[in-house]
């Protein structure tokens, strides 16, 4: 197989790993505080081919880096729902340690506990406890301040805890809307502005992807059809070749 099947083979493998990456975004394109991610392609050489096939040069996936432009903040009149504007995230407790969030569709829990949509509990500022301190909601009408403080009637439950990070690079997406940070990193505590009963939309938009997956597509069948003139090129050189024989 000469060196320019395989670049463009790799290429067609970057594609479709381009795909993947739009699929999740297109489908959460409605979900709060979900960010998209970008990604760039590369060279790598192949040192094992260098000296058969000097042109064996693959394309793959550089790295990735998350996309944390806001989103647009929208009211949803939910005394539950919580906006963070600016940077920030709201922090979470999980099984596997604190997590972070910009999706502030809030819960109250059975027992009163304010969680996630997925059941992590928010974790409350100040809290050095392990397992950290939650905020327990009683009765009475649930109101969020700019400051993060949750209130229930004019009993305040607790204030929401809410972090930052120096570098935005320093974090990673764990799954969806929930992020975690890197090993040896420590985010530290900020206050942005909290809009209560609003919700930060997702910021992938509709026709960005679609472009994008447009342009995906057609890469991947400018790429094939490459691949299909190379060993076409070759299947006739072979039976010319075997046919002086």
């Amino acid at each position: 197989m000469p060196g320019g099947a395989y670049s463009a083979l790799s290429g067609m493998r970057s594609r479709l790993e381009d795909l993947d990456r739009l699929a999740s975004d297109l489908a959460n394109v409605g979900t709060a505080g979900y960010k998209t991610e970008r990604a760039a392609t590369v060279a790598a050489e192949r040192p094992s081919f260098r000296v058969a096939l000097d042109s064996a040069v693959d394309v793959t996936t550089g790295s990735t880096r998350l996309d944390f432009r806001p989103g647009t903040l929208g009211s949803t009149g939910r005394d539950l729902d919580a906006a963070i504007e600016g940077a920030g995230f709201f922090a979470i407790n999980t099984p596997d340690g604190e997590r972070y969030t910009r999706n502030g569709a809030f819960v109250r829990r059975s027992d009163g506990v304010l969680t996630t949509a997925d059941g992590s509990p928010l974790i409350a500022a100040g809290s050095t406890s392990n397992p950290p301190a939650q905020i327990k909601i009683g009765t009475g009408t649930v109101s969020i301040s700019e400051d993060g403080t949750v209130k229930a009637g004019d009993v305040v439950a607790g204030k929401l805890k809410v972090v930052s990070f120096a570098d935005e690079a320093a974090i990673e997406r764990e799954s969806g809307t929930r992020f975690r940070a890197k090993p040896g990193v420590t985010p530290t505590a900020a206050s942005p502005r909290i809009v209560g009963g609003s919700l930060e939309a997702s910021n992938v938009t509709m026709i960005d992807r679609m472009v994008a997956l447009t342009e995906v597509r057609r890469t991947f069948e400018a790429l094939q059809r490459g691949v299909s003139m190379l060993m076409n090129e070759i299947d006739a050189r072979a039976i010319g070749e075997l046919g002086r024989r």
